[in-house]
């Protein structure tokens, strides 16, 4: 614990004490998540998605394990297994179906907002690079586990779906066909692709858990950001995590859950695609092949490369589309602004927001057609995302003057409440 002040645990019980000095888990329990664990006092409810990303990681593991134990992953029983056997013979199996593959859209939108809150906040500067990083890690785990758990239920978009993102891989100059075949095992998916997807699937989300505590850890060693972006100056600038944050977590938990109720019993389908619920067909390709909505700004991204300069552009938008993930490891060095906080730094907040717009637009066209007009918005898009972070971030923290910081967390609080 990086605060000197910090409260530690003595358990007074004395099956606890017991307990505790041969597995210190209450201990470590007590000083994660409860009095002992103190936090900046001024977090906003903008720091609760961490929170509900967890919610949403335990929710995906519990409805996921179930289905597992009915899914048939073969390419003759995978779609009716899902549609039929899970929609129909298993108790509540409707359920669980629309639980969890509504909790992957809840997961994704979670993971969106908390990603572009540490944006804004400057939660990747330092000493917190470390929890950053673990954070951009979980996000590529994630794709990969949503990307195969889509081509599970086997139906039209299931199938075309695989066969176009994989295909993207033969577009890497000498190795790039052996890497496709030997992800399908072999030259279109079938059996043997299902078979691979399916295990992967089932493991990486606790591969994603792992990650999650290493990256709890990790902040717990700096200890949280928060909006101001000025570190802790003493025992005033924090209050204990329980019960102040665990209430204002119970907030956004609630209402997570709302959300999340609304869409399985109300709107199941309504960020799926209706040509998964046509079996899947190799002779029939579909008139418009899209990915899941999470994927639709990355997607835009890799369409967005149309043209053979030195090399294809085929190879250009799987690096394009790549790169647009890969670049956020390098955030916490191309921003070299002191400041942390986008509150205090006008010309960067602007930016901030173009980017916003900028990533909605790009998700619009990834959505779209590939027609004429959403090529060039995606290219439009595309030019500006890169530009953000390799060149517009490092010359505003250059020339920026950001406004005066407060002298402490306590300082900051008072003043906002006229105190």
């Amino acid at each position: 614990m990086s605060f000197p002040w910090a409260k530690h645990y003595e358990p007074k019980n004395p099956v606890m004490q017991w307990v505790d000095s041969r597995l210190p888990l209450p201990r470590f329990v007590y000083n994660a998540v409860g009095a002992g664990y103190p936090v900046p006092r001024n977090l906003n409810y903008w720091w609760n998605f961490g929170v509900l990303a967890g919610v949403a990681l335990v929710c995906q593991l519990i409805t996921g394990i179930v289905l597992a134990m009915h899914f048939h992953s073969s390419a003759a029983g995978a779609f009716d297994s899902v549609n039929v056997g899970i929609m129909r013979d298993v108790n509540a199996g409707w359920f669980l179906r629309f639980a969890h593959a509504n909790g992957a859209s809840m997961f994704f939108i979670v993971i969106y907002i908390h990603m572009f809150r540490g944006l804004y906040y400057g939660s990747y500067k330092a000493p917190r690079e470390m929890v950053w990083l673990l954070g951009v890690v979980i996000f590529l785990l994630l794709m990969a586990t949503a990307f195969m758990g889509y081509v599970l239920p086997w139906g039209q978009m299931s199938f075309w779906g695989a066969q176009v993102i994989t295909g993207f891989f033969s577009a890497i100059p000498v190795v790039g066909e052996w890497i496709r075949v030997w992800l399908l095992g072999g030259y279109a998916p079938d059996d043997a692709a299902l078979n691979r997807f399916f295990s992967l699937h089932y493991l990486l989300p606790f591969v994603v858990a792992g990650a999650v505590i290493l990256h709890i850890w990790a902040l717990h060693i700096p200890g949280s950001s928060n909006p101001t972006g000025v570190e802790v100056k003493g025992e005033q600038d924090t209050v204990p995590f329980h019960p102040y944050y665990t209430a204002k977590d119970g907030v956004g938990v609630f209402v997570f859950l709302m959300v999340f109720s609304v869409l399985i019993f109300f709107a199941p389908d309504y960020l799926g695609h209706p040509d998964n619920y046509i079996p899947a067909n190799p002779l029939s390709t579909p008139a418009h092949i899209v990915p899941e909505w999470y994927f639709w700004p990355f997607y835009a991204i890799l369409r967005a490369c149309t043209s053979d300069f030195i090399l294809p552009a085929k190879l250009w938008g799987v690096l394009a589309m790549f790169g647009s993930i890969l670049i956020l490891f390098f955030l916490p060095w191309l921003d070299k602004s002191p400041v942390r906080s986008g509150g205090y730094r006008p010309m960067y907040k602007v930016a901030f927001w173009v980017l916003v717009v900028d990533v909605l637009m790009l998700g619009y066209c990834g959505g779209s057609p590939a027609e004429p007009l959403y090529v060039i918005l995606s290219q439009i898009g595309a030019a500006y995302y890169f530009a953000h972070f390799l060149i517009i971030v490092p010359i505003i923290s250059a020339i920026e003057t950001p406004k005066p910081l407060p002298g402490s967390i306590t300082e900051a609080v008072l003043a906002k409440t006229g105190a």
